[in-house]
């Protein structure tokens, strides 16, 4: 399973502005809930915060991977935002946070879970790949350069 198996157009998000992490949060609580309503959206969100309350999903280099497990989930899902400022995430670097892509999991979705995120970790730590990123404006040239991703590593 990749990345692009878990995401649609629809939760790819560019130039987004947000005035907190709290916001960021709702937003991507929003995205991952894909439309099945505020419960549904209201769990996922205290799901990213339970985990951020472990300690911060930012990996450094200006990337986060906030990621929740909820019975609410009935599928492993993914949502992309590139912000349009920067913002504080606890990086372990210091450095703030404009790539985020965040995971929604079933809470049976252990060993698939451990896959993606070191998935994610590798497609990030390719710091030509988030310069790309970073430099695309748009919802669907950042699904673009997300689906290339997997394609050129499809051995993975």
């Amino acid at each position: 399973m990749h990345l692009i198996d878990l995401l649609t157009p629809a939760r790819v998000a560019a130039g987004v502005s947000v005035s907190s992490k709290k916001r960021l949060l709702e937003l991507l609580a929003n995205l991952l809930a894909d439309g099945r309503g505020a419960d549904v959206e209201r769990t996922i969100y205290d799901s990213l915060c339970c985990r951020e309350k472990l300690g911060s999903t930012a990996l450094g280099q200006g990337v986060a991977i906030p990621h929740g497990r909820s019975a609410a989930m009935p599928v492993a899902t993914a949502a992309f935002v590139l912000l349009k400022e920067p913002m504080d995430f606890g990086a372990p670097d210091g450095r703030p946070v404009d790539l985020l892509c965040a995971l929604g999991v079933p809470e049976h979705f252990t060993n698939q879970h451990l896959m993606l995120l070191s998935q994610l970790a590798e497609m990030f730590g390719d710091e030509s790949f988030c310069a790309e990123l970073r430099a695309a404006r748009e919802p669907a040239a950042l699904y673009a350069l997300l689906s290339d991703w997997r394609l050129t590593h499809a051995a993975a």
